[in-house]
């Protein structure tokens, strides 16, 4: 039955005109995310209009292909610029644009596309081989899973900190605050807006992303008279040709890295309202704990690409599995594309892969076969990115800030957008000169909201506290949120200390309590396999490894 309808699909989709219109989604996409500002939401809602006229199948593949093309355009911007392109890009700076500032414009944009393939890939296995049985742990979650969720992803400011922990923090903090300015969406009510209408509507993600880490970037680069006069090329020697050959064996050779930040984009794209956004930060941050030189994050490693680059865009595949069968929106995007089938009359649900198979696989071959045209033609525009990288910095900046202000002012069409861009970028500059890392405000205020949100959905339902750790997701990420918080502390003791020992015993033991609580069969199997784990490790390193190391000095 799976081989019928994979061959139907493929014959609605075999077409000149199908794959000429998803060609050129791909590359729409590809402009669209390396754009900052111009959202991947916005591109597949400029395209909804153009697919009206398109039999269903068609239509909704040329939307997967700028979605496709999008998730992978936001890196060129932010390894070439360090402007993330889209907010499922921002962790790709950390380490993509140290490492064409020192010289590999063409190595890190090669692993950044490889990288955004493998995660492609996996996230399309899974979307035909897991589709109704992944989707329904997205029905499992409610307001106190998704703020325990978010309250696990804030603890990676501890990490993405660097060495001033204390910096990290205020500067997590001013993000939080950021969020709490305009009206609560909760309540509805005036907060800290003194009066001001413009204050009332509150900042926009996207200035506020752009000003800190566009502008203060353009003012630290045209700083220095000496400096705006050059242009990258004078800097360093930077190949103008992409260097696919180096990227391939890198990428091979962190495979651990791609398939376990694919499987965090899956998932969190599976939660509806996570998105790209929360998933490149904690593949990024897992991929540092992880990593045995966390110290060398942030200076232009590949670790620091792969893991943003997979998570971000296997995000998607997940969104569509929780969009095709539940009907639910992972996110602002398939929120249009389910727009797209509600028009075209087919109305998704747990039924929609088994009544409507055809379209069903349709979109499964769609983002399976985008993937691989976003290697293509990605390749050659970056070509042509890579030339930037000639341009003199003042020239540079300023067709930036230009294109950085257009792309702000068309979000809303507000004044006060170009403003907050301004004023952030002003403040991000200050941050810089003072050593105060951006990326822990960041992380603030994308994930405020969420967590405002979702606290006040949780306690509108019931003023008591005991379901954040009664409910096993909920408790789960409590845990995890728990041992996060101290694993810099962990790695800077690890060997020295003996409370370290029992670290992973301990969270394995401890992660194995909600597997139990959730019931069924597969998870009380992992619970067991945890407390497996966890004993070994016990014994590893209390019994094995003295005894070993005492026959080894005797």
């Amino acid at each position: 039955m799976i081989v019928e309808n994979i061959i139907g699909a493929v014959v609605e989709l075999a077409t000149i005109q199908t794959i000429i219109l998803m060609m050129i989604g791909v590359a729409g996409g590809l402009i669209a995310g390396a754009i900052p500002g111009f959202t991947i939401a916005m591109a597949v809602v400029l395209t909804l209009p153009f697919t009206f006229g398109m039999p269903a199948s068609q239509g909704l593949a040329t939307m997967v292909s700028v979605l496709v093309g999008g998730l992978s355009g936001g890196l060129m911007a932010g390894i070439m610029t360090g402007i993330p392109g889209t907010p499922s890009s921002v962790a790709t700076t950390f380490d993509g644009f140290p490492m064409a500032r020192n010289g590999e414009p063409g190595l890190a944009l090669g692993i950044g596309v490889w990288s955004s393939f493998g995660g492609g890939i996996i996230s399309a296995i899974l979307l035909v081989t897991l589709a109704p049985q992944l989707a329904r742990i997205g029905l499992e979650f409610n307001p106190w899973d998704y703020f325990m969720l978010v309250m696990f992803a804030l603890t990676i400011t501890a990490s993405l900190s660097g060495k001033d922990l204390i910096k990290g923090l205020i500067a997590g903090a001013m993000g939080l605050f950021v969020c709490t300015i305009g009206e609560d969406d909760a309540a509805g009510m005036a907060r800290f807006n003194f009066g001001s209408d413009a204050l009332l509507q509150g900042f926009d993600f996207i200035a506020v992303l752009i000003g800190l880490f566009a502008f203060s970037q353009l003012l630290s680069d045209v700083r220095d008279p000496k400096i705006a006069g050059q242009s990258l090329t004078e800097r360093g020697q930077i190949y103008g040709r992409i260097e696919h050959r180096r990227a391939i064996r890198t990428v091979l050779h962190h495979w651990v890295t791609v398939v376990r930040s694919a499987l965090i984009g899956v998932f969190t794209g599976i939660l509806p309202g996570a998105g790209g956004s929360i998933a490149n930060i904690l593949a990024y941050d897992q991929a540092k704990k992880i990593s045995k030189h966390p110290e060398k994050f942030g200076t232009g490693i590949p670790e620091g690409i792969i893991a943003p680059e997979s998570s971000n865009n296997a995000v998607e595949g997940g969104a569509l599995i929780t969009m095709m069968a539940l009907g639910i929106p992972g996110d602002v995007t398939t929120a249009v594309m389910l727009g797209a089938l509600l028009i075209h009359d087919v109305i998704p649900s747990p039924t929609f892969i088994t009544e409507e198979p055809i379209l069903a696989y349709s979109i499964f071959i769609a983002f399976f076969v985008a993937t691989f045209m976003m290697i293509g033609l990605q390749s050659f525009m970056l070509r042509i990115f890579v030339l930037v990288t000639r341009v003199r910095m003042y020239v540079l900046a300023s067709v930036i800030l230009g294109f950085c202000g257009i792309g702000v002012f068309a979000i809303h069409n507000v004044d006060f957008d170009l403003w907050t861009l301004f004023w952030f970028g002003i403040l991000g500059f200050l941050m810089r000169q003072f050593g105060f890392p951006l990326a822990p405000m960041i992380l603030g205020v994308v994930l405020g909201n969420i967590a405002e949100l979702n606290l006040a959905r949780a306690l509108a339902i019931t003023t008591e506290l005991t379901p954040f750790v009664t409910r096993p997701w909920s408790l789960l990420f409590l845990i995890l949120a728990i041992f996060s918080a101290f694993f810099p502390l962990y790695q800077r003791h690890r060997n020295a200390r003996q409370w370290t020992v029992v670290y992973a015993p301990a969270m394995a033991a401890s992660v194995s309590l909600p597997m139990f609580m959730m019931g069924g069969v597969a998870r009380p199997l992992i619970g067991i396999a945890l407390l497996i784990l966890s004993g070994y490790l016990v014994w590893h390193r209390t019994w094995k490894r003295p005894r070993s190391d005492t026959s080894g000095t005797s």
